[in-house]
């Protein structure tokens, strides 16, 4: 199955989230790509990986919950560096191959100490670092 089939519904139509969930489409470990935006100022912070279960987990405490692909466990953004990510929206692309997550963002989202992960930018031929840790 797939989101496909309920694309045409109307404005305010509602689906459940068990629907939708079971309609996602993961890869062979149950995981689909997760983009967290900054809320209020449209930055892309970072691209994780997330399961039925860490969705579940972030909706339900509003805490932002990630599948750790290295560490294969659950990751709680922020738990050990306190740059944590507070849920403010969720929302499934069409394909319903990503989510992208609006949060509020406390300190750098990257694990470099910036700001955001996206930091090797193409100019021309090269490849410029265009941001400092904080």
């Amino acid at each position: 199955m797939s989101l496909k089939e309920y694309e045409n519904l109307a404005q305010g139509e509602k689906l459940s989230l068990d629907t939708v969930l079971a309609n996602l489409k993961t890869d062979e470990h149950g995981l689909i790509a997760a983009i967290a935006q900054q809320h209020d100022t449209g930055e892309v912070l970072m691209l994780a990986y997330m399961n039925d279960k860490s969705i579940r987990e972030t909706l339900e405490t509003g805490q932002v919950c990630y599948w750790s692909r290295s560490r294969q466990t659950y990751w709680r953004k922020g738990e050990s560096s306190g740059h944590r990510q507070t849920l403010v929206s969720m929302s499934f692309d069409c394909d319903g191959d990503a989510i992208l997550i609006q949060v509020d963002q406390k300190g750098p989202a990257c694990h470099t100490n910036r700001r955001d992960c996206f930091f090797f930018t193409v100019e021309g031929n090269e490849v410029v670092i265009k941001s400092a840790p904080q």
